[in-house]
């Protein structure tokens, strides 16, 4: 499926981005030259009539650009399990009593001892797709990983009682 995507440049200005939606709804990111970002909704019937924006901090930009790639791909790595591909998407806490609270992704092996991959975690209220290993795992962190049942089952337990 296309998706519709027009640039402007907006001399002096910086760039506006217009994203439109299959139902003909046009959002815009505009990126100012002084590194300000707004969203911005336009009415239905004007294109070029701005009707609500809000602006945000680089911070903000970040996670929800981070927010909408790891749905993104979450969904559609769900839809995989749901076409009998024998993989599942899951989401697993780290409880609080568990060895790994205070580790690290690596710390975990989860690849090499389970198969499965973790494909985000939501560490302090951020999401942090395609983590790496020194990642930092906390307890009550939420794992997203992507595996075969006795894979997902195997991590499910190291994140419980650690790797020994």
């Amino acid at each position: 499926m296309g998706i519709r995507i027009e640039r402007t440049e907006l001399p002096g200005i910086g760039t506006r981005h217009d994203v439109i939606t299959s139902r003909g709804r046009r959002i815009g990111v505009l990126a100012f030259r002084t590194g300000e970002r707004q969203i911005a909704f336009y009415d239905e019937g004007d294109p070029d009539a701005c009707t609500d924006s809000i602006v945000m901090s680089d911070n903000e930009a970040t996670a929800l650009a981070d927010l909408l790639g790891t749905s993104l791909i979450l969904g559609e790595l769900t839809a995989l399990g749901e076409t009998e591909t024998g993989l599942y998407t899951e989401q697993l806490i780290l409880p609080a009593g568990s060895p790994l609270a205070g580790a690290t992704l690596g710390d975990t092996k989860a690849r090499s001892k389970t198969g499965t991959s973790i494909v985000a975690i939501v560490h302090d209220g951020a999401v942090v797709p395609s983590p790496a290993p020194d990642s930092p795992l906390g307890a009550g962190d939420t794992i997203i990983a992507v595996g075969t049942r006795p894979g997902l089952e195997a991590l499910s337990d190291i994140l419980a009682h650690g790797t020994d």
